[in-house]
């Protein structure tokens, strides 16, 4: 059996391949962005270097019987915060940003990793699964955003950036339920799973979530911007905005 040492250093590869390619991309930006190639780049660098800590043995200590890998949420609170800018910000292709709507999506799930951090770092089990509830309602309120008011941006703009969006969103949604899922699974939480288990599905989730949901956004994102830079892209270029391919007449389609 392959050891945890080795997961935690795939991780590391993993994320160094990603943030390289997405520096290629950039050299070729298509239309989009490039605090979007920025942003893509910065999430697998921090992450790697999070998780070489913990293939080093550093940063993780002991609560109870209970290993607590504090690196993981000096991870989570950076990159993740990130990735919904990531997500919001192709919601909002062809306008300008809402940074205030961007600000509390992203400060709901400060409070969401916090939280998960607080319940790993307790050895009583109700105050554990309090703050386990209190992520939870937080990572509730980040799914309402992004498939509430984030989905109606991209539809008000245009047929092809709706359903861009809402594949990326669904891609993100269904990974991002996994963490609490295989945090109550795990030793942190119900203890059904195995620490072996526990660290190799915090491995697989998060290659997924950060560099996979980066290339299916930036991929979709390139193609809508051959066509169509965006917002951000027509007014560096072109100290002008782009307007919205088809505008709100395209939303019936979406």
């Amino acid at each position: 059996m392959l050891t945890q040492s080795f997961w935690l250093w795939a991780y590391v590869a993993a994320m160094a391949s990603g943030a390289i390619l997405f520096f290629a991309w950039s050299r070729q930006p298509r239309g989009v962005p490039h605090y979007e190639y920025t942003i893509a780049m910065i999430i697998p660098i921090w992450s790697g270097l999070a998780y070489m800590a913990m293939a080093l043995g550093q940063g993780i200590i002991l609560v109870g019987e209970r290993e607590v890998y504090l690196p993981r949420y000096i991870d989570w609170v950076v990159t993740t915060p990130l990735l919904l800018w990531l997500l919001a910000s192709t919601a909002m292709f062809y306008r300008k940003l809402d940074k205030t709507l961007i600000g509390g999506l992203m400060f709901i799930d400060v409070v969401m990793i916090v939280s998960g951090l607080l319940a790993d770092l307790t050895a009583d089990e109700d105050i554990t699964w309090l703050w386990y509830t209190i992520g939870c309602v937080c990572l509730t309120l980040i799914f309402w955003i992004a498939w509430g008011p984030l989905r109606r941006i991209a539809r008000d703009q245009s047929a092809d950036l709706a359903r861009t969006y809402t594949r990326v969103a669904a891609f993100l949604s269904v990974l991002w339920v996994g963490y609490p899922l295989v945090w109550a699974l795990g030793p942190s939480g119900a203890g059904v799973i195995d620490r072996y288990t526990d660290v190799l599905l915090f491995v697989l989730l998060p290659i997924l979530s950060k560099v996979g949901f980066s290339i299916v956004d930036l991929a979709h994102l390139r193609r809508l911007g051959a066509v169509e830079p965006s917002h951000s892209a027509g007014m560096h270029a072109h100290g002008t905005a782009y307007p919205p391919r088809g505008g709100r007449r395209d939303t019936r389609h979406a």
